[in-house]
């Protein structure tokens, strides 16, 4: 294992650059995967990742040494802990990171036959990745972004979907419109304006979700493609939920009627 001590080091540079900036890991086509759970994964999925970087504290926790064993020894660096703390992108640094390739970011959208989920400027990094592990969880194989949402292979997201990046396909700027052209069955959209109760509706079939941003809800452009908007029952008054939670209530009552 190699060892750099110094800030000035060019893989450290570009550690910190992917770490912090969205530009630089679309230019590089590269991104930070955060902690062990997040490294195993990858592992089990066969992801080889073109580098593993430990802190020295991390390097002596039993669960990252395994990890670092499971790597081409030629990967792998360690950096002092103060030097890593620099590098992560999180603000209690795991003692883990590696570098591993962003699928190629393609936006064409074959016909979507089964579950899906559009998600609509979701800018929260956590609610991103919180509305991609829950379709992880539920089966749904097809997360389509639109412009404006979150960078989905951004290391926060990453981190909040908790490894359900490599149970999907997740394909960003995609024009909503084209994407769901000739979908054989509902598009519901999360929505209170003139709504049907989410527990009257049949979920059996196919459905295309979707979801807004955190504060603006749906685009008035994606809302318009619903077949029918759907609003979760409140009754304890409050005019509205995380969007996150939101997405998770309606999968899982379609994993219910679907008896999953």
């Amino acid at each position: 294992m190699k060892l750099i001590s110094s800030r000035d080091n060019p893989t450290v540079k570009q550690l910190h650059a992917l770490a912090t900036s969205a530009r630089e890991r679309r230019a590089c086509g590269e991104t930070l995967l955060d902690g062990a759970h997040l490294l195993g994964v990858a592992l089990e999925r066969g992801w080889q990742p073109r580098l593993v970087v430990a802190s020295e504290s991390g390097r002596a926790q039993p669960e990252i040494a395994a990890l670092l064993a499971r790597c081409s020894a030629q990967s792998l660096i360690e950096l002092p802990d103060r030097l890593f703390a620099h590098v992560s992108p999180v603000d209690s640094p795991s003692g883990v990171l590696a570098v591993v390739a962003v699928p190629a970011a393609g936006t064409a959208v074959g016909a979507l036959t089964g579950n899906c989920v559009l998600l609509d400027s979701v800018q929260d990094p956590g609610n991103l990745g919180t509305i991609l592990r829950t379709a992880a969880a539920v089966g749904i194989p097809d997360v389509l972004l639109t412009p404006g949402c979150a960078q989905a292979w951004a290391p926060r997201v990453l981190r909040a979907a908790m490894g359900a990046h490599f149970s999907l396909r997740i394909l960003e700027n995609v024009a909503a419109s084209e994407a769901l052209q000739g979908f054989k069955g509902h598009i519901l959209a999360a929505d209170l304006r003139d709504a049907v109760d989410l527990y009257a509706l049949d979920l059996r079939g196919p459905v295309a979700w979707l979801f807004g941003s955190e504060g603006q809800g749906l685009s008035p452009a994606v809302a318009a493609l619903a077949t029918k908007r759907v609003k979760i029952p409140m009754p304890g008054g409050m005019e509205s939920l995380n969007v996150g939670v939101a997405a998770g209530v309606c999968l899982f009552e379609q994993v219910r009627q679907q008896g999953g």
